[in-house]
């Protein structure tokens, strides 16, 4: 007799800081949707980010009633881009479903994504049109964060697309290769080059809390974004110093000139003061720059582990132990 075809498994990833409120909520609305899924087999891997509130025992309990959901605690906060690589790295389902705990990723659009990856498709991303509540502010600032990202990286990134999607098998280990610790993982999912759906959403409120992404936090993810993914700055740093030797030749020129057919020889007390202080002001910008990417540098060949897990649910103890780098 032939033997019936094994399950698909999905795996769904989704980082946790801070969030012992939500957590409940989003599993309950979680569970209800795949239970609306019946044709596939699912395991739910909760990253704790090294919260300081209640989180992971809230997850741990979780966790004891539901044998499908896997716990790791990551030893310090690491930010949420390494919880997602911590995730990813620790799902082992034929496709992965990455997505924020706090319900502004709805997981009613987890058919859909599963629909367009079953229609062959590697990568499906979720793309916000919208999002209840959200300020003026926080609409500008979102859209010349993949302003500033499309106009200087190398990879092109679709305007709102989140980190919410889901990831082929191939596609999930092609990332998990990839071991950089600035980490921005909407372009190194385009930089892979995979086949691609995008599914629109409008991302709800948050269920509880507050968000964890300070415009500070955000300033610093688009600085990962461009730095990661282009030399533009490089290139215009060289470029705008060009132009500025150029410009200062041509003023020197023309007061030299001036002062000869006038004979007015001026102080040029104030002229003296800006365009000293406007060299200065790029010099010291540009060498900022440079030293970003040495930066980068220095934290590359330091060749430390990405995260390390103080509670690891591949072995039983929650000794702490470091994931080592996919082989």
């Amino acid at each position: 007799m032939p033997t019936a075809a094994k399950r698909a498994t999905i795996s769904i990833v989704s980082p946790c800081f801070n969030e012992a409120e939500v957590v409940p909520l989003f599993y309950d609305a979680l569970i209800a949707v795949l239970a609306a899924v019946p044709d596939y087999g699912f395991e739910i891997v909760l990253v704790d980010d090294g919260s300081a509130d209640a989180t992971l025992s809230v997850l741990n309990t979780i966790a004891a009633k539901d044998p499908r959901v896997r716990v790791a605690s990551l030893s310090r906060n690491f930010g949420h881009q390494m919880a997602l690589t911590a995730g990813i790295d620790l799902a082992s389902g034929d496709a992965v479903i990455v997505m924020d705990c706090d319900l502004q990723h709805p997981p009613t659009l987890i058919p859909e994504l599963i629909v367009q990856w079953r229609a062959g498709n590697d990568i499906v991303s979720a793309v916000r049109k919208d999002t209840t509540g959200a300020s003026l502010f926080k609409k500008i600032s979102s859209r010349a964060f993949y302003w500033l990202i499309n106009a200087f990286g190398s990879v092109h990134i679709p305007n709102g697309v989140a980190d919410f999607g889901l990831l082929s098998r191939r596609a999930a280990n092609e990332l998990r290769r990839m071991r950089e610790h600035h980490r921005f993982l909407r372009g190194m999912i385009s930089w892979s080059g995979f086949s691609r759906s995008l599914v629109p959403y409008k991302a709800d409120a948050r269920a509880a809390g507050r968000s964890k992404y300070t415009l500070f936090k955000m300033i610093g993810l688009a600085l990962d974004a461009v730095i990661s993914f282009s030399t533009v700055p490089l290139r215009l740093a060289t470029r705008v110093g060009f132009s500025v030797t150029v410009a200062a030749f041509a003023y020197l020129t023309w007061n030299m000139v001036n002062a000869v057919r006038t004979g007015n020889f001026a102080p040029g007390w104030a002229s003296l003061i800006a365009v000293t202080m406007l060299m200065g002001g790029s010099q010291l910008i540009f060498v900022g720059i440079l030293g970003q990417y040495v930066a980068r540098m220095f934290e590359e060949l330091k060749d430390r582990p990405l995260y390390i897990l103080k509670q690891d649910p591949r072995v039983t103890s929650a000794s702490a132990e470091t994931l080592p780098p996919p082989s």
